[in-house]
């Protein structure tokens, strides 16, 4: 079954759900003591990949029209699965998915860097409106130091390789890397966050494990490290580097929270810290061969998300899944979101469904209250929808979810809606308002049955929510045998209450309508 039969009942404007032809007021009721559980809070997200054209578009060089329509099926799938979220690559390699003064736009959209798309649109606003209008978050992510990859081709003239020739270092593999302890390099690559930041209606800012690159820490910078020794440096070579990608991290971070505070700033740094920490564990050493202390960052505060890459299953001993997550968990002095990278694709494909799933239930027993994880890459659930999204879909992710709120952002909710209830026909019709729809990013309908409650999460579009007579349950509906399948419809509701919630994961309250049979 694929995933267009999948979504079955899901689609639609408006999601169809609930109750039986019911006589209800047309008038507001006065407030009920009645108690409806809360929904879910997940962070359910996906990486969407432009670098090599990995998630999209398809290939370089697609009409505008063809791309769009990749987007729209990407982000309808998101929706069908219940996902709440898209990491969305908009600079894989000092170019830009995005009309940019700064940089020229990437090779993996048009086929030729600095060639716009023909007929001109903006990719990365389509995304974010497209994305908002479904209820989802649309996080720009950004590399902060690669300027070429070998899958980009030759290098082009409008290439930072070419433009700004004394920020770049050529790699011995075909790669060029801006060089991270220029203070020039921190200034240009922080310009380019700025101004997408600025720019754009994000939820936010996504840095993942590249800082310098992956190899054996033999980086190419004696000019720059004798620079600093000749006006009197006093660092070791390998805490020079260290303390440059810091100081770009900390600058980054409260440059964000200084200019747009409730934009998240998120980073997905390679899963192992250092070997022996804990001391099962082994493998490669982010922070004497990337110099990457992700460990200080996520002590410090200087993130609102972490998404360290535990790219292995739960029982290989020496990368194991759950030990890396519990050691990062101990880590998070300052409170954080830990939202873990799952290498989805490969584990479909090596280890099989049942460890995806072990690994989104493993994460909700250590992180019982706010848990959320990002799926690598969207092509495992374009690929593979007879698989990996039945299984999603069935198991974990059969409910809808909220983000997780980000309490040190912004913990104030935003005032309830006001809510009507009227009987049309075979249908029962919940309409609501709000004196600041602005501040709502998504509306939650809440329904009260006599032995069960559900609820279905809407977009900031919606003001209406319809169930006739006939029609199919709702992706909120909490009712499931204990084994597992469906149940029977909950029946005659009791009652009905609409919630809002902002871009901060702030829920307002509910006030609860009952309903007169």
């Amino acid at each position: 079954m694929g995933l267009r039969l999948l979504a079955g009942c899901f689609t639609g404007p408006l999601i169809l759900i609930l109750f039986s032809s019911l006589f209800l007021y047309s008038q507001q009721p006065p407030e009920s003591n009645e108690i409806v559980p809360r929904a879910e809070r997940e962070f359910r997200a996906v990486w969407v990949a432009t670098v090599d054209n990995i998630d999209w578009p398809s290939r370089p060089g697609l009409s505008t029209l063809e791309q769009t329509r990749e987007a729209i099926a990407i982000l309808d799938t998101a929706v069908a699965l219940n996902l709440n979220a898209i990491i969305f690559q908009v600079r894989p390699h000092c170019d830009a998915f995005y009309p940019s003064a700064i940089e020229p736009w990437s090779v993996y959209l048009t086929g030729t860097q600095g060639q716009a798309p023909n007929p001109y649109y903006d990719p990365l606003k389509f995304w974010i409106e497209q994305a908002h209008d479904r209820g989802l978050e649309l996080h720009a992510w950004l590399n902060p130091y690669r300027a070429h990859h070998p899958k980009g081709g030759e290098v082009a003239a409008t290439s930072v390789v070419n433009t700004r020739p004394g920020l770049v270092k050529k790699l011995e593999n075909g790669y060029y890397w801006l060089d991270p302890a220029k203070n020039a390099t921190q200034d240009y690559s922080f310009r380019v966050v700025m101004d997408v930041l600025m720019r754009y209606d994000i939820d936010g800012i996504h840095f993942d494990d590249y800082f310098y690159p992956y190899g054996d820490g033999n980086f190419p910078d004696d000019d720059t490290w004798a620079k600093y020794q000749a006006a009197g440096g006093s660092m070791q070579r390998k805490d020079w580097r260290r303390d440059a990608v810091n100081r770009f991290i900390y600058r980054i971070y409260q440059s964000i929270k200084e200019r747009k505070a409730h934009v998240k700033f998120g980073v997905s740094p390679f899963g192992i810290w250092r070997p022996q920490n804990p001391e099962s564990i082994d493998g490669y050493d982010q922070y004497d061969k990337l110099y990457a202390d992700a460990r200080l960052w996520l002590n410090r505060g200087w993130i609102d998300y972490w998404t360290p890459q535990l790219y292995w299953p739960i029982s290989q001993v020496p990368q194991s899944y759950p030990v890396l997550l519990g050691w990062w968990l101990q880590e998070n002095h300052s409170k954080r979101n830990i939202w873990p990278g799952m290498f989805t694709i490969k584990l479909a494909r090596n280890v099989g469904n049942t460890e995806i799933l072990n690994q989104i239930m493993v994460t909700r027993g250590f992180v019982p209250k706010g848990s959320g994880h990002v799926h690598f890459s969207m092509k495992a659930f374009l690929q593979n929808t007879d698989s990996v999204n039945i299984a999603l879909k069935s198991g974990p992710y059969r409910r809808q979810a909220l983000v997780p709120s980000s309490p040190w952002l912004d913990d104030l909710a935003p005032a309830a809606p006001s809510v009507t209830t009227v009987a049309r026909q075979d249908s029962i019709v919940v309409s609501w308002t709000h004196d600041n729809s602005a501040d709502v990013f998504r509306w939650v309908v809440y329904c009260k049955h006599a032995k069960t409650s559900h609820y279905t999460i809407l977009n900031r579009n919606a003001r209406e929510y319809r169930r006739h007579a006939a029609g199919c349950l709702g992706k909120g509906w909490a009712g499931y045998a204990g084994n597992g399948n469906r149940a029977a419809e909950p029946g005659p509701a009791t009652g009905v209450s609409v919630s809002a919630v902002d871009r901060m994961g702030n829920e307002s309250e509910k006030r609860f309508l009952p309903i007169q049979n």
